[in-house]
């Protein structure tokens, strides 16, 4: 059966940013699929709802509460997960962010935290995870980038770099790593998690924003996750290197902050 590619069964996975929105949605859906599943983020008692949930799949989950924003605490949890479930196979580098902020207010230090908590993190797990990953003959890493990586709006110089820099080091990545680690990457585009909060809480703001989306929706985590599942799978295993575009068909930004002209 076709479907049997989708599975992940007995394999384990390593998702950060896995206490709410796509991360945790990632870490249910990588666990229905069949995988044990190591989750971070800075709340604990979020980790332990999506636990629940995954335990519910019939499957391990081993909760790691950290600040990740700093790349050591997530290239530990390779480590964490070949301690704790036996091996290690897929990871998600889901975490990251940036508040907006206009170019002339974005100071050198805020460009570069959001360099280090959207793309050094992702590298200090990687670079940890692949010696586990070969010694089980391979796996699957699954970078969570935006469509501000590759569109232009106001506001988002810092994180729209850092997306970009995060697309392109997958590329890069999956270079060097092929062929037994592939590597790829999700371009999300608006999402309904609590980033969007504001947005959809505003029927107002949110009918602009559907409008400005050729699907005329706003997207929802486990549109990202079934990506995520797919890319990690045998499903997915002639793919690597690629950005996938999962924004509802984005070709402009479909939220504009109103900065004014200089």
């Amino acid at each position: 059966m076709i479907f049997d590619r989708l599975r992940v069964t007995d394999r384990v996975a390593v998702v950060t940013g896995a206490g709410r929105g796509i991360g945790a949605a990632t870490a249910v859906a990588l666990a229905e699929a069949g995988a044990d599943v190591v989750i971070s983020s800075r709340t604990e008692d979020e980790l332990h709802d999506v636990a629940a949930r995954i335990e519910q799949a019939g499957r391990k989950a081993h909760v790691v509460p950290a600040d990740l924003s700093d790349p050591q605490a997530a290239a530990a949890l390779a480590g964490t997960a070949v301690e704790a479930l036996g091996r290690l196979d897929i990871v998600v580098n889901n975490v990251g962010g940036t508040y907006p902020r206009p170019l002339l207010d974005t100071s050198v230090e805020f460009l570069e935290e959001a360099f280090r908590f959207n793309v050094s993190t992702a590298h200090a797990l990687t670079v940890a995870a692949v010696p586990s990953m070969l010694a089980n003959g391979g796996g699957a890493i699954v970078n969570i980038s935006s469509v501000m990586g590759r569109v232009a709006g106001r506001g988002f110089a810092a994180y729209g770099t850092a997306k970009a820099a995060l697309a392109h080091y997958t590329r890069l990545a999956a270079a060097d790593l092929a062929p037994r680690v592939r590597v790829n990457a999700i371009a999300v585009g608006s999402v309904a998690t609590s980033a969007l909060d504001v947005v959809v809480g505003n029927p107002e703001l949110r009918a602009k924003m559907e409008a400005a989306t050729p699907l005329h929706v706003i997207g929802d985590a486990d549109d990202i996750a079934a990506m995520v599942v797919h890319l990690a799978s045998p499903a997915g295993g002639y793919v690597t290197g690629k950005v996938i575009e999962v924004d509802g068909g984005l070709q402009t930004p479909n939220l504009e902050f109103g900065l004014p002209d200089l």
